[in-house]
């Protein structure tokens, strides 16, 4: 799991961004943690205060580290902060692995090229390699034996080299990195599309991913907790299948009668029956932005009983600042702090001196402004 991240001098973070999820002391809704670190967060923020190029930046390790989908390009630009143009956008993870405590670092001048990469774990570095300067480039015979580094560019991760070229169960540590790196999963569903990065390569008509998985009942079932009611069924149209909706006097293809929100519903629902069994962390980036109350609350319980995952959710839906649902400690709140001190990313339990319990209405002080950067 993600314990930490911290980044700076990328998109509008031009100071150091920090983000803990260490959970607090809560005896209520255990299921939104995990070994002591937040499991299901969910992050507010008015608009431009970084919620999306949160998403952006956690995700920019899979542009290197893996060969699945990268974050679509316009997310990237401009990739380092315009007001420091002379300085390396850089990114630090904290994972949780087992009992082990794995630091991941690097510098980029762009999404493409590195210029260095640390890698820790329990506090003792393993590998530091700067592609400019080779008198510190260390990368230790007993984690790659007889492997020779070469490589050609600054393009190619010296991470992703090993791991690439030496058996996974030789250097654990680096495979347990990548392959939680490949299992990452952003989407998102706005004006402007379908989005999604990491994960898989290629996307795959919605339709089809529905029928192969065979379970179009289920998916009238998942429509009809959420009070959409459609008789559905599967045609073949020039070799395709296409889920239609029958009516009485005629039927019609589904995504040309569905909502934007029923379809934004299509979508969580198709992504949680191809990946979410398989991945590791899952970013959904205004994930309600079509959707009623009530849809957004059924979802946040449905990713709260997964067990396999981790789940960060950004939206402007402030009735979902409830206990019933989540914590004060799973609630982050993003703001361009005064004073210049850059932007910030705080839970609410950190946002005030007062003590939070399980009968406050969190969304009731958050409105009255009991919460501050």
């Amino acid at each position: 799991m993600l314990c930490k991240f911290e980044v700076e001098n990328f998109r509008g973070f031009e100071k150091r961004l920090v983000w803990d999820l260490g959970a607090g002391r809560y005896d209520f809704n255990p299921q939104v943690e995990a070994e002591g670190l937040v499991k299901n967060a969910i992050v507010y923020g008015p608009n431009g205060s970084g919620k999306s190029s949160l998403g952006v930046a956690i995700f920019d390790i899979i542009l290197h580290l893996t060969d699945k989908d990268p974050m679509p390009a316009k997310t990237m630009l401009p990739y380092r902060n315009l007001n420091r143009l002379d300085a390396n956008a850089t990114f630090r993870y904290e994972f949780q692995f087992g009992n082990d405590r794995v630091v991941y670092e690097y510098a980029k001048r762009n999404p493409t090229e590195l210029v260095w990469e640390r890698l820790s774990r329990n506090g003792k570095r393993l590998i530091e390699y700067h592609y400019f300067d080779p008198s510190r480039q260390s990368v230790p015979k007993s984690l790659v034996g007889d492997l020779t580094i070469d490589l050609v560019d600054n393009k190619l991760s010296v991470i992703k080299y090993i791991y690439r070229n030496t058996p996974t169960n030789k250097v654990p540590v680096i495979s347990q990195l990548v392959q939680f790196c490949e299992r990452m999963l952003w989407y998102r569903s706005l004006s402007d599309g379908n989005m999604f990065a990491g994960f898989q390569n290629g996307a795959a008509q919605l339709d089809e991913i529905l029928y192969s998985s065979g379970k179009c009942g289920e998916f009238r079932a998942f429509l009809e907790e959420n009070d959409i009611h459609y008789d559905l069924h599967f045609k073949s149209v020039e070799g395709q299948h296409v889920l239609f909706a029958k009516f009485r006097d005629q039927e019609a293809p589904f995504n040309l009668i569905a909502s934007t929100g029923t379809q934004a519903l299509y979508l969580f629902f198709t992504w949680s029956i191809s990946a979410f069994p398989k991945i590791s962390l899952l970013f959904i980036d205004e994930f309600d932005a079509f959707l009623h109350y009530e849809s957004s609350s059924a979802i946040v319980k449905r990713l709260n009983a997964a067990k396999t995952f981790q789940t960060f959710l950004t939206t402007h839906n402030t009735s979902l600042m409830n206990n019933e649902l989540t914590r004060p400690d799973c609630c982050f709140l993003m703001s361009d702090a005064p004073e210049g001190r850059g932007f910030q990313i705080k839970s609410l339990a950190n946002s005030t001196d007062r003590e939070i319990r399980r009968v406050h209405n969190l969304e009731k002080m958050y409105r009255n402004g009991v919460f501050h950067a």
